[in-house]
């Protein structure tokens, strides 16, 4: 490359809040045997991404210290030794340890995905972080079989919305949800079709799913939300239930006078799980499972990203602050497609 440097977002001091991102000239990155160097289109912001801008995430060592982990682009150069298949100039989408809030990314080939053309950029940058983590949480870890039911916690969130539609497409008996406003619940009601939804500030949603489920309760629980729906989690668990902890945005330290007694009598596995962590092995795993499962369903308009807004790269502190908003129902994306030199 001609370009030694490229623009990317920084974080003033480190660590701060929105208003600490800023456009810095960084070094290019350098290519490994199996990566690609992709020219970025669009990238997708995560939770994660708000957590280690405020130095609350502790990066896996492979991970730059430029934030984002989902982007689309085309691929302008090849290391030695790329995964078969991929050539320069491929549109392609993907998930990384790091630093797609960047114009370019060295990336390994094995996270790579042929971009369909029935999908836009912005709406390929919004698959990989949402979709994997549904289909490892759903799949891998929540043992999901075709006519369980299903409980997403967070269920206007990029995952959960990714896996209410895996859920729904694969059979399950009811799918459920929580949320914390009436206009999610319409969004997951009336937009995903989900069996019911409950407001989790207002409504008691444990007795509400035990009195829908006539007391057989759920069988695949994905929380994100950690100590205040652990105690319901545990009294709707249906027997032989799995629980997937993805996250503890309300507490990790469980309140007084808990009740673990279900975890025994109905023989309830809790398992908790990252991603970013995992090595490319494991991430490969996944990135095939959604080709071979999700992918022909986005070319067919069965599956749906979607988006709350799309932001120009420019605009990356006032997207970090609408994702921050909690008022989101789908992704926020930032874009290059505009006013990139």
């Amino acid at each position: 490359m001609t370009n030694k440097f490229m623009r990317a977002i920084s974080i003033r001091g480190g660590k701060g809040s929105a208003d600490a991102l800023f456009i810095n000239n960084i070094p290019m990155p350098e290519l490994e045997e199996s990566q690609a160097l992709v020219r970025i289109k669009a990238f997708g912001l995560n939770r994660m991404d708000l957590l280690q801008r405020e130095g609350k995430y502790p990066l896996p060592p492979q991970a730059p210290s430029t934030m984002g982990v989902e982007f689309s682009g085309e691929i302008e150069e090849l290391g030695q030794n790329p995964e078969n298949g991929f050539e320069v100039g491929d549109e392609v989408f993907g998930l990384a340890y790091g630093g797609a809030y960047a114009e370019y990314i060295a990336v390994s080939t094995h996270m790579l995905i042929h971009k369909p053309k029935e999908l836009s950029w912005e709406a390929a940058a919004g698959i990989p972080e949402a979709w994997i983590t549904a289909t490892q949480a759903l799949y891998l870890i929540g043992g999901y079989k075709p006519g369980n039911s299903v409980l997403w916690h967070a269920g206007a969130s990029s995952v959960s919305i990714a896996g209410i539609q895996l859920a729904k497409s694969d059979g399950a008996s009811s799918v459920h949800v929580t949320v914390g406003s009436q206009d999610k619940i319409d969004f997951c009601v009336c937009e995903l079709g989900v069996t019911a939804a409950y407001n989790y500030k207002t409504q008691n949603w444990a007795s509400e799913i035990a009195r829908a489920t006539q007391g057989g309760g759920v069988d695949v629980i994905v929380d994100f939300v950690g100590a205040t729906h652990f105690q319901g989690n545990l009294n709707i668990a249906a027997q032989d239930a799995r629980i997937v902890q993805l996250g503890q945005m309300g507490g990790s330290v469980l309140p007084a006078g808990v009740d673990i007694s279900g975890l025994l009598r109905k023989r309830v596995r809790l398992e908790g799980s990252t991603l970013r962590s995992r090595d490319v092995s494991y991430q490969k795993k996944l990135r095939d499972l959604l080709v071979e499962h999700a992918l022909p369903k986005f070319k067919d308009g069965t599956f749906t990203v979607f988006i709350e807004k799309v932001l120009p790269f420019e605009q990356i502190a006032e997207a970090h602050q609408l994702l921050e908003s909690n008022c989101t129902k789908g992704k926020v994306i930032c874009s290059f497609l505009e006013n990139r030199p």
